[in-house]
């Protein structure tokens, strides 16, 4: 944990497979990382398989970054991760 950064930015939880279940954003990428260790449904397995990893971006414009992920994913996939489970808005 103490190697994720500080900064805000854009972020996803996969697999060992590297299959996205969640993508997100936060203004403290580390807080945010502890805060998903703390949740159930996050640390929890999946049908397809448990989050190991946390993959994530600096960035400055967040809610871009976030929503170019997740479509990006929708399109390829046909859906959005298993965790996101709502079309929620952008706003931190």
């Amino acid at each position: 944990m103490r190697f994720v950064s500080e900064k805000s930015g854009c972020y996803a939880l996969a697999t060992f497979e590297e299959d996205i279940l969640y993508v997100g954003l936060a203004r403290n990428l580390r807080r945010r990382f502890g805060q998903h260790l703390d949740t159930p449904e996050k640390v929890s397995a999946t049908a397809n398989g448990r989050a190991i990893w946390f993959f994530w971006l600096e960035c400055t414009d967040l809610e871009k970054v976030e929503r170019t992920w997740l479509n990006s994913h929708a399109l390829v996939h046909g859906v959005w991760p298993v965790l996101n489970k709502v079309y929620s808005p952008t706003a931190i």
